[in-house]
């Protein structure tokens, strides 16, 4: 087995099978700092892992949707021992017909959702966070390795 593969193995028991994690998701503030530079924004979001990509329910006028149309590059941490960055799309309403196998899984994993998700505003839409470099630890060396550098994009780790 790669090392790819085993950092995969260890995501997919830390955040996927189908279960919400809490993750910090930093995106570029839209407001520079006093010197004018470009400063970070991060806050708690409710996820789901599947496949390398963490998906959100959300609104589309938040700070962070807004954030993102201006800058898609982002950065994700947990309390599970990971970082990340990834590239954020914006897939629409989260009753559109294309984004209806997501809809069931946030109202399967979320329970939440139904009370709080908002469905029938068309603001209501699910933020896709496709995944690419990062590291993951592994304390206790379940699948080898301590420490995975991960790549995303050409499915390699180090």
């Amino acid at each position: 087995m790669s090392k790819f593969e085993n950092a995969m193995k260890l995501m997919e028991e830390r955040c996927g099978n189908d279960k919400e994690v809490v993750i910090a998701l930093a995106t570029i503030s839209l407001t520079p700092n006093a010197a004018g530079n470009p400063r970070p924004a991060v806050r708690m979001v409710c996820a789901y892992y599947e496949d390398g990509v963490f998906y959100v329910s959300t609104d589309a006028k938040k700070n962070k949707m807004l954030q993102i149309e201006k800058n898609n590059e982002v950065a994700v941490a947990g309390l599970d021992w990971f970082a990340f960055h990834g590239k954020a799309e914006n897939l629409g309403w989260v009753k559109d017909e294309k984004n209806a196998e997501i809809r069931a899984k946030f109202k399967k994993i979320f329970d939440w959702f139904d009370e709080v998700g908002d469905e029938d505003n068309p603001d209501s839409i699910v933020l896709r966070i496709t995944l690419t470099e990062g590291t993951i630890i592994d304390n206790e060396r379940k699948f080898g390795e301590q420490m995975y550098e991960v790549d995303f994009i050409n499915k390699t780790a180090k």
